[in-house]
């Protein structure tokens, strides 16, 4: 990634959202050709030259000092992701070799921590959401149709933000799908921006720019959010509507890996849906179909399948 590129695409991107009038500035004079503030405008707000502002858009400043950013940041109001984002961009790691990449793997440890979850879909995610492990309710949860081992094998490795956007079957999963799609974006922007060196992250970044335009309309609005904790709502084809929440822990252990946990309001249906798709990882029988295989057929789970009289009372398939 050209990171004095991105820089400039990111100034450009947060003055288009202000207008003078609410920076508390009175508008040039006649025609505007750009929305939001010029760049004389914003330099003015952010108390530096027009004449430095500009070669710092352009990529021609490397060494903008600590004033200078934090003065931008806050003609921008940027919020504390976008200006940690900032200080990506203006002050990239030193180049230098291009280190050999070795396929991540998660660590022995951690996925004896997640198999010790039953009950709690996990799975355990690289910086740009390459799936290096999960337990078999978080593989049930968010790529039943998948094979269950292919975090093992790194060619076949499910990335979260490539199946958000090519793969039907994850798509009709989310039933808030355009929010988490703006959200997943985000969190690769800041991704990128903290790792400019990696080239799997470009390289995701231009498979998905290429292959779905609405990812690509979506980058090129720059947004940036460090989406550690949240909910999701999901359809899925199994047990029916679920609002979960999650939250996304990184991992001491020298690495950049994170660790994605859901879960489930105490006594909600949700919990009672979660409950009815934990009941069937034991003989791995969905319906007329089996679980990983992609085979299974909607609605088909019942209390003779599950061995539990609560499969009757959920509703199960899509509203």
């Amino acid at each position: 990634m050209e990171t004095t590129t991105a820089l400039g695409e990111f100034l450009r991107t947060r003055r288009a959202q202000l207008r003078p009038e609410d920076a508390g500035l009175t508008p040039y004079p006649g025609r505007r050709r750009v929305p939001g503030l010029r760049r004389e405008e914003l330099a003015l707000l952010a108390g530096v030259s027009a004449t430095y502002y500009t070669r710092l858009e352009q990529g021609h400043s490397a060494n903008a000092s600590d004033g200078v950013l934090d003065a931008l940041a806050r003609a921008l109001r940027l919020t504390g992701d976008e200006r940690a984002h900032l200080y990506d961009l203006a002050r990239p790691a030193r180049p230098g070799r291009a280190p050999q990449h070795r396929p991540a793997k998660a660590r022995p440890a951690t996925r004896q921590l997640i198999d010790a979850m039953p009950q709690v879909p996990a799975a355990v995610l690289d910086r740009g959401n390459d799936v290096l492990a999960w337990n078999a309710l978080g593989h049930a949860l968010l790529a039943g149709h998948l094979d269950p081992t292919a975090p093992d094998r790194p060619a076949d490795r499910p990335n979260l933000t490539r199946l958000l956007f090519l793969d039907p079957h994850t798509r009709e999963l989310h039933a808030r799908w355009e929010e988490d799609a703006r959200t997943a974006v985000a969190a690769l922007r800041l991704a990128v921006g903290r790792y400019p060196e990696d080239r799997r992250l470009a390289q995701l970044v231009g498979q998905l720019t290429i292959q779905s335009p609405e990812f690509a309309a979506i980058w090129a609005r720059h947004p940036v959010r460090d989406c550690a904790v949240g909910s999701k709502s999901f359809r899925h084809p199994l047990v029916g509507p679920l609002e979960l929440q999650f939250e996304s822990l990184p991992l001491s252990d020298g690495t950049t890996h994170r660790l994605l946990l859901y879960s489930a309001a105490p006594d909600s249906p949700s919990a009672a849906a979660l409950a009815l798709l934990t009941g069937t990882l034991g003989t791995g029988t969905l319906g007329t179909g089996t679980l990983g295989t992609g085979t299974f057929e909607t609605g088909t789970l019942g209390a003779a399948t599950l061995g539990t009289e609560r499969a009757a009372e959920i509703p199960v398939g899509r509203e």
